[in-house]
């Protein structure tokens, strides 16, 4: 099995238990969510994480680029040091946008953490006028494709072949965020 697809299965499976001050800051409320907008520091970081979740991951160079857009909308929450355990990038055009990718460090998964980065995505798109915004998502991603579903996203179409290594379809998904009930 390549290198690739071993980082892929660990990146689903890995349950171990993320930094307890994040699981408590995003999933209770008990302290301040700490979700921002993502600084050219936290690139290396993003990029390391982008790695080890995806099999065509983003350069360090493809989101400095992106940082320098005015259109993209790239954030992230961090743990109690400051380092990035997961982020969320969405270009930005007129009244919708796209999300590129959503990840969460395998060891922090289920704590709510991808829940508070969507929500605080979502209010800041919304106030640089997104109405609607959609993404893409393996057809395999079941637990990605509940997440978005939870926070009002709809199936609206199929992009065949649409993603490599492995080959396999994409479902299109599309959230009107004027009628997104928050999650």
């Amino acid at each position: 099995m390549s290198n690739i697809l071993k980082n892929m299965e660990k990146c689903e499976e890995n349950t171990l238990k993320c930094d307890e001050n994040v699981s408590k800051s995003m999933k209770t409320g008990e302290e301040k969510r700490i979700v921002r907008e993502m600084r050219p520091e936290d690139v290396p970081s993003v990029a390391l994480l982008e790695a080890e979740c995806f099999s065509e991951p983003w350069s360090e160079q493809a989101f400095s680029d992106a940082l320098k857009q005015p259109e993209a909308l790239m954030m992230v929450a961090e743990d109690t040091q400051q380092v990035p355990v997961g982020y969320c990038g969405i270009y930005l055009s007129l009244d919708e946008g796209e999300i590129t990718n959503v990840a969460v460090r395998p060891e922090c998964r289920k704590q709510g953490i991808a829940d508070a980065i969507l929500d605080t995505a979502f209010m800041e798109a919304q106030k640089r006028g997104a109405e609607k915004i959609y993404l893409e998502v393996r057809q395999s991603n079941i637990p990605a494709q509940q997440l978005y579903e939870k926070h009002g996203f709809e199936s609206c179409g199929l992009r065949k072949n649409f993603y490599r290594k492995p080959t396999e379809h994409a479902i299109v998904m599309c959230c009107d965020l004027t009628r997104r009930i928050k999650a």
